[in-house]
Formats: structure tokens, sequence, C-alpha cells
């Protein structure tokens, strides 16, 4: 196992980062949140009065930063040149313009040729919206994740208010009903379950039904082929 690739994809909400996260550290994997990476641009994209439309100023951003993770006891860190942005990247309004960010050429062939240079040789469980249809899609274990958009809007609710972020739940619910449309129909990489992917709806599972689902999947492919 050590030189595998798992991905985990799916719209917002649906559980793939918490998973990914969980399984990585169960499995002893590097973890990927690919999603982190464009929402560090849309953070640096903002600060620095850059518009989300512009393709050259947005290539070259991407290259000045550096993005890097660290796993602390209950999270993963992310940094921006050295910098803690974990909370700041996570907000609905970096969420709604990491979206738009996503779909910018440059932006994603920048981003993509890092993830595949940090899972290149496996070890790793990687999370986002492409990354087993585009990222790797030679991964030996690819998972689709999946819920309703009421279950998925109820779940970032409730993290928002944990956090204590003031939000309206009618509009995250427009919001994330927006981006599961934009995500879905952009030209470069949209947002797909990769073929021979595991589909797994998590409406009604709680996170060790998940992470228990998917270990089973992991643990029959393991076992040898009888003759």
């Amino acid at each position: 196992m050590s030189n595998t690739i798992i991905t985990i994809d799916g719209p917002v909400g649906s559980g793939k980062s918490t998973i990914g996260r969980l399984l990585a550290k169960r499995l002893g994997f590097v973890y990927l949140d690919t999603g982190a990476m464009y929402r560090v641009i849309a953070l640096e994209a903002r600060e620095s009065g850059i518009d989300a439309a512009d393709e050259a100023a947005l290539a070259a951003l991407c290259h000045e930063i550096k993005i890097s993770f660290k796993q602390s006891e209950d999270q993963q860190l992310v940094f921006s040149s050295g910098r803690d942005v974990t909370g700041a990247i996570r907000t609905p309004e970096i969420s709604m313009l990491a979206s738009s960010i996503s779909a910018v050429k440059s932006v994603r062939n920048a981003l993509v040729a890092l993830q595949r240079e940090i899972g290149a040789h496996g070890g790793v469980v990687v999370d986002g919206r492409d990354a087993g249809t585009v990222i790797f899609p030679q991964a030996r274990f690819k998972f689709y994740l999946d819920a309703s958009v009421e279950i998925r809007a109820q779940r970032r609710y409730k993290e928002f208010i944990e956090k204590k972020i003031n939000i309206d739940y009618n509009n995250l619910f427009l919001d994330i009903q927006k981006r599961d449309y934009d995500d879905s129909n952009r030209t470069i990489a949209p947002l797909k379950p990769a073929p021979g992917a595991v589909i797994i709806d998590t409406s009604s599972m709680t996170r060790e039904d998940v992470l228990k689902a998917i270990s089973l999947h992991i643990d029959l492919a393991k076992q040898p082929s009888l003759p």
C-alpha cells in the first residue's frame, strides 16, 4: 500500500475533506486537500486585488506563493508562504471565489502539476473535485462521495456556527446549489465521478460509517483472487 494513491471526489459538503483526512491518518498516508490549494489562491488574489478573470496575474500568483500543509492533533493546517491561513480560507466568500478561480486554466495547470508532484510516489489520499478524473486517473482506489443538497447545506451551516461565523442558511443553500452547477458545468475538469469510482451517498451515514465502507472496499481489493 505504500505506493498507493486513493482519490476522494465529491461536491461541497459531501464529507470528502473530513473523510480524506481521517482515512489518511488511519493508513499513515499523506493527506492532500486540493480544494484548500484553490482557496489559498483565492484568498491571496482577493488580498492582492487580483480579478478572478485576470488569468495572467493569477498564473503569476500561483508561482509566487508556496502552499504547504502541516498536520496538527485534530486538523490539517494550511499555510501560504509560511502564513497560517487555515481559518481564513474557509469563509463563504473565499469558497465562492475559489470555485470561480478553479475554472481558470492557468491556475488549474499550475496546481495540478504541484498536486501530481506531491503524490508522485503514492502513499497519499487526495480529495477534491477532479482528483480521480484529472489529477490521478491511474489511482488504484477512487471514491465519489455525495449527499442531498439539503444535507450538505445543513452540514456547512453547522460548521460555520461552530466556528462562530454568522451566515444565513438560505443564502448558504443557494450558494451550494450555484457551486454544484458551476463545478459540474465548467469546461475544464468538471465535477463528476471518475470511471470505476465507488459512489457513496453519505446523506444518512456517520463519518465512521463512511470510513468503514471505504476501508472495507480497500481491504477486499487487497485480498488475493481465488484461482
